[in-house]
């Protein structure tokens, strides 16, 4: 069997990777460089505190390979298990952190709900005024993705077919099934293919005639040399009402990200603003600094950069065979990076196994858009 993977990011990367394990036959098209657009623009968070049981299962599913990253691929890919820490002023959302804290548990997470007297034992920077509750898991934290792709893409050897600067410009389907892409240079045969492509998931599902909600939103981060250093051991913290989060970065330096202030127009993924907006910038660092010390007048801009995220009505991806021969693994809307270990295993299996069965993923097929079937995942940032 021959698969053809779309889309050379963290999840393409490991779906390729898992996909050669099982010594099928793999070719990795990738319209530009390895891991080098959402991957590369990507936070690095890796979190099991989700609202859904289907995207905690995908990151149980992910964090052993997270875990033993270095041992499996050979590269330290700088994960730190500081913690996770979710804040909020509403009542509302207190009782779904109750809620959520509950299955998060029996899932097989570890997380804590926490009392506002609680959270500077867990975040000394925070100021607890204002905020109703919190969560908290040790298990959270946060890694390189610059790296985790280099681990991936060294992994794939000789035992895949990497085509760099090769978009596919259509998926060829005969009598109804999948039989091959076009590239600029050439026809590639298969028995399937694989939609990796993250931002351009839905692009490239059109080319089958297979209609995909997964739209290009625009996300921005930032690195701050704060007033106040953030220790290393400080767990990212996000402020859930507002959609602004940050956590550690080098030598007391703080990483600032979120949907804080997005528009959140839909992007053409080919010519989208790359760079950041310091009036956005300014706005969340002042943001920050009425709920947290770290931030204040001395506080200055280092740099800045925005990405992509893949986002889908009910921020879940699709990971389904959604055509004989076409199975998509995208539209994570922010999550990719994270549970791309536990997609590779899935698309592995669908392809070789028929079905899945690392993370029972039956509410991620793409009818239950039409049927409305899948609860939204709120712990989005």
């Amino acid at each position: 069997m021959h698969v053809v993977v779309v889309g050379g990011g963290i999840v393409g990367l490991s779906c390729a990777h898992a996909l050669a394990e099982r010594d099928i036959e793999v070719t990795l098209c990738e319209r530009g460089s390895i891991g080098g657009e959402s991957t590369q623009r990507s936070a690095g968070g890796i979190r099991t505190q989700f609202a859904t049981r289907v995207n905690i299962d995908l990151s149980l599913a992910s964090l052993p390979i997270w875990n033993e990253f270095e041992e499996r691929f050979g590269v330290d890919i700088a994960h730190r298990q500081t913690g996770y820490l979710f804040l909020t002023r509403e009542e509302t959302t207190a009782a779904e952190f109750r809620e959520n804290v509950v299955l998060q548990n029996e899932r097989g997470g570890q997380s804590e709900y926490l009392d506002p007297s609680e959270l500077t034992a867990y975040a000394p920077g925070i100021n607890p005024e204002g905020f109703v509750a919190a969560t908290y898991s040790p298990l959270d934290g946060f890694a390189d993705p610059n790296l985790a792709a280099q681990g991936y893409a060294q992994a794939l050897g000789d035992d895949v077919t990497v085509l760099t600067k090769t978009p596919v410009e259509d998926i060829v389907v005969e009598n109804g099934t999948v039989s091959g892409v076009e590239t600029p240079d050439e026809h590639i045969a298969a028995e399937m293919v694989v939609d990796a492509a993250g931002a351009w998931a839905g692009q490239l599902g059109a080319m089958a005639g297979v209609d995909l909600p997964i739209e290009p939103k625009r996300r921005q981060i930032l690195i701050a040399n704060p007033e106040t250093p953030v220790p290393e051991d400080a767990p990212l913290t996000i402020d859930l009402d507002t959609g602004l989060y940050f956590r550690p970065e080098r030598e007391g330096q703080a990483l600032v990200g979120g949907h804080f202030g997005e528009a959140d127009p839909t992007q053409d993924p080919g010519s989208y603003d790359k760079t950041m907006d310091f009036d956005w910038a300014t706005a969340a660092l002042e943001n920050a600094s009425g709920w947290t010390d770290h931030f204040g007048p001395e506080t200055t801009v280092k740099r800045g950069w925005a990405g992509l995220y893949a986002v889908t009505p009910d921020h879940h991806p699709v990971i389904e065979e959604v055509l004989p021969g076409l199975v998509v693994a995208a539209g994570f809307s922010g999550h990719g990076f994270q549970h791309a270990p536990a997609t590779g295993q899935l698309v592995a299996e669908i392809v070789h196994d028929g079905e899945p069965s690392l993370v029972d993923i039956g509410v991620l097929g793409s009818d239950r858009f039409e049927e409305g079937g899948l609860r939204e995942e709120t712990n989005v940032a």
